[in-house]
């Protein structure tokens, strides 16, 4: 058998003006649903006792969609906003089973 070769690539991005912008407005948009998500984890169980799961925070989402304050995050796609509430979802699976710390809120680098 022949010798296993392996390759890394480097890539670099240079967006237009317009795809500068659209990314700047998803990631924004990923961040609020992110920090949206979080607040409303954090406060269902610190006063309610109750545990939040994925499927509950993608339904928050829609309905956030839905209202006229944050109507613009059907602007951009959905996917990254639910991986968004992925990338959540294992931050407090990981803190409830004591391997990590309590996901933080994200600031504006």
């Amino acid at each position: 058998m022949g010798e296993v070769v392996k390759r890394a690539y480097k890539y670099r991005f240079y967006p237009t003006p317009l795809q500068a912008e659209q990314l700047n407005r998803t990631f924004g948009c990923v961040r609020k649903v992110y920090n949206l998500a979080l607040d409303a984890r954090t406060r269902a169980w610190a006063v309610h006792g109750q545990r939040s799961t994925y499927v509950q925070s993608s339904a928050w989402l829609t309905e956030w969609k839905r209202t006229e304050e944050l109507a613009y995050l059907t602007e951009v796609s959905s996917v990254p906003l639910q991986q968004a509430l992925r990338h959540l979802q294992a931050g407090f699976a990981g803190f409830l089973g004591q391997a990590v710390a309590l996901p933080a809120f994200q600031v504006q680098a």
